[in-house]
């Protein structure tokens, strides 16, 4: 299982959008992906470590630097396809080089 931690300020709106976004196309591309949604504010290295990659909605300072793969999810929430896919590719293309399953 491919483990995406998505976050947004509230952890409540934003973030599951891309949370269930990101586990509805991956789902439909073939992978099982779940994702976890939560307050930036509450992200520790330690809870990070837990994750193969992590789907902020924009560049976020979190006081220290990720050892997994960050890509910023923010365009899907404009629920316009072409500017989704390339998010959707970017995270794929991460999971592929990882080998992720």
């Amino acid at each position: 299982m491919i483990k995406v931690l998505a976050a947004c300020g509230a952890g409540v709106n934003s973030s599951h959008q891309i949370k269930d976004a990101l586990e509805t196309e991956f789902k439909n591309r073939g992978y099982d992906l779940k994702a976890d949604a939560v307050m930036v504010k509450d992200i520790t290295s330690d809870m990070i470590d837990n994750y193969d990659i992590f789907t902020p909605i924009a560049k976020t300072d979190l006081g220290f630097e990720p050892k997994i793969p960050v890509v910023d999810a923010g365009p899907i929430l404009y629920r316009i396809p072409t500017m989704a896919k390339p998010v959707y590719d970017k995270i794929e293309a991460v999971i592929k080089e990882k080998g992720l399953k």
